[in-house]
């Protein structure tokens, strides 16, 4: 039996995460959050003092970082050797690191290849840069989630503040656009929508409707519920 598989792809703050964990809720997915695997092993380089320009100690420090995902009470969560990092991920300072590191290939490569295990043995929502172009080129449904820089820059803000955190919002923004640039114009698996995948611009919308879209899209694509 194959499975269904969603893939989601777009730029970073779209609101990949957010609308995937509910999609898959409603749909009884499991939902794989690529970027937060890259999160925890761009923790792991920040915990051994590896800067982003040190390939050849990136590529040596792969070997020894596993990564792993477990759903603990409908929950997701992301082990590193054992520890749940799942509470770090989520920093402005860990982030970037994971959009530099992510332009290499052995980081790519041990990543890529969970990522593909886990849709052959599961129905998955995954969402990230590449994954309708390289992780899950089969998936079914393919998503390319988008939204206008500034309206990527508020959502951050407010996510931001809410955690207490006093920022900016042109330099939020700007990093969103260099990161953007970066995604998009790395020589590994760049950030672009896949021929066969939906555009869906969400500036406009709000989550539910954008959930509501996705179970939508993948229902024409021939998903039974």
């Amino acid at each position: 039996m194959r499975h269904f598989n969603i893939a989601i792809d777009g730029p970073a703050g779209a609101g990949k995460s957010t609308i995937a964990k509910a999609a898959a809720k409603k749909l009884g997915f499991i939902y794989v959050d690529t970027g937060a695997m890259y999160r925890a092993m761009a923790v792991y380089f920040l915990d051994r003092g590896i800067g982003s320009q040190e390939e050849e100690k990136i590529r040596e420090a792969c070997n020894s970082a596993e990564i792993t995902i477990r759903h603990e009470d409908g929950r997701q969560q992301v082990f590193l050797n054992g520890e749940n990092v799942s509470g770090r991920i989520r920093t402005q300072e860990v982030g970037e690191m994971a959009s530099r590191i992510s332009v290499y290939l052995p980081v790519r490569e041990k990543l890529v290849k969970l990522q593909q295990q886990l849709a052959k043995t599961s129905q998955v929502i995954m969402d990230g840069r590449d994954i309708g172009t390289c992780v899950l080129p089969d998936a079914q449904a393919k998503i390319y989630l988008t939204a206008s820089t500034r309206v990527r820059a508020e959502r951050r803000l407010k996510e931001l503040l809410e955690k207490g955190l006093e920022c900016s919002l042109e330099e939020i923004e700007e990093e969103i656009k260099e990161r953007d640039y970066r995604d998009m114009h790395r020589e590994q698996s760049p950030l672009r929508q896949a021929e066969d995948a939906v555009l869906l611009d969400t500036s406009q919308m709000d989550p539910e409707q954008v959930t509501e879209r996705i179970i939508a899209i993948a229902k024409e694509r021939g998903l039974e519920i």
